[in-house]
């Protein structure tokens, strides 16, 4: 952020007294353009990308590292450099080999699996980047699209390296799938896995950019700066910085859903700084192993509204059914969509079974118990009085054709 833009945002918050001066770069699901702290880690991926600066394809990646390491802000980060500091005006990165050979390009593309599920958006995806001109979001088939970026990768100094983040997390897009879908341009395209593992397929002898999690001091870092510009100036001691670091154990996205959590506490009770019970109230909002909050904004609408009016109520020691039934009242939805949420929710770990105390010789009763920071995702997710029109089931592109507008 420009030194200009950190005094006018300051300036402005000042004026109006408000303790939340910039809730973006405080939020933990924002990745800022340069990770702080992890200079070691980006010249090791730049490493292992050195073959497209000859105008050449690198081999199959790996960048794995544990839960709040920043794998996701590092990928995104060289991926966005690299396309648009030395891109060309289609963002594309036109390269001289050492040979002489003028005019080969390389894309970047950093395909999120939690969002990028089906063959119809991994497509698309990747088209967006290639491509200068619009890609269709609806009304063409997946073939179209496949044929497509065959053509656009059809010149042999043409290529693409397409980085598939959380593969290895339930319900999204599998590195081996991705794989199998960017086949038909496989001469033209490397692949780069990223998540906490590194896939199977990917042997030993490849190169692997391995993450680790943050250090005390690193952390201190990571919130003093986030906290620096999204919050007004004094509102946060160094004291408590370094017990939040302290706390969060090396996981930034725990320490920043926190310290968001305590900015957004302290600015309900009007508070002009995050004091030690915002902070004690919002570390105890973020459980234990933690679901990434990110994995719940992903979630379509509906089901993240679902989440909404779960947090609301008090599910202590009550079963699902009467969980889904109380939700229910509190929507349009029938029980039985809620409760069929509600498990898939479970199934996907956002949300936790937990056994009750049996009350006869019948089935053992469960209840719920979330696994993600609620106060943030309250703060960042769909406001309750919206509605996105979504019906009871997910639509479905059936064939892989997008529905035609």
């Amino acid at each position: 952020m420009e030194l200009r833009e950190r005094i006018a945002r300051r300036r402005s918050a000042r004026q109006d007294r408000e303790i939340l001066v910039d809730r973006d770069y405080l939020s933990p699901v924002v990745h800022p353009a340069d990770p702080i702290g992890r200079g070691p880690v980006l010249e090791q991926l730049l490493d292992a990308l050195e073959a497209v600066f000859d105008g050449e394809l690198p081999p199959p990646i790996a960048v794995v590292g544990p839960a709040g390491a920043g794998t996701s802000a590092i990928v995104t980060a060289v991926f966005d450099a690299l396309n648009e500091q030395l891109g060309e005006s289609s963002r594309s990165i036109g390269t001289t080999t050492r040979a002489g050979r003028v005019g080969s390009s390389t894309w970047f593309v950093y395909v999120d699996g939690r969002r990028v599920e089906s063959a119809f958006a991994l497509y698309r995806t990747v088209l967006s980047v290639l491509s200068s001109e619009p890609v269709p979001e609806s009304g063409v088939g997946t073939d179209d699209l496949r044929d497509r970026l065959q053509r656009q990768l059809e010149r042999p100094d043409r290529h693409a390296v397409v980085a598939v983040d959380h593969h290895d997390e339930p319900e999204t897009l599998a590195y081996e799938r991705a794989r199998e879908l960017l086949e038909p341009v496989g001469d033209s395209v490397s692949t780069v896995a990223v998540g906490r593992d590194a896939p199977d397929e990917l042997a030993a002898e490849q190169p692997t950019v391995t993450v680790p999690a943050y250090r005390d001091h690193e952390l201190v870092e990571v919130i003093s700066d986030r906290a620096s510009t999204g919050l007004a100036a004094g509102a946060l001691d160094h004291e408590s910085v370094r017990e939040l670091a302290a706390w969060a154990d090396g996981n930034a996205h725990d320490a920043l859903a926190a310290l968001f959590g305590a900015a957004v506490l302290a600015s309900r009770d009007g508070s002009d700084r995050v004091a030690t019970e915002h902070l004690e109230r919002a570390k105890a909002d973020v459980p234990d192993d933690s679901v990434h909050l990110d994995r719940v904004l992903a979630l379509s609408e509906t089901r993240q509204r679902v989440l909404l009016d779960l947090v609301a109520i008090d599910a202590a020691d009550r079963p699902i059914r009467d969980l889904a039934t109380e939700i229910a009242d509190r929507s349009s939805l029938t029980a039985g969509t809620v409760k069929r949420f509600l498990y898939e929710l479970a199934d996907r770990g956002v949300v936790e079974r937990v056994p009750l105390s049996a009350t006869g010789s019948g089935r053992r009763p469960s209840t719920l118990a979330v696994r993600f920071p609620t106060i943030a995702f309250r703060t960042l997710g769909p406001s309750p009085d919206d509605t996105d029109g979504e019906t009871d089931d997910e639509p479905s592109d059936g064939d892989g054709t997008a529905p035609a507008s």
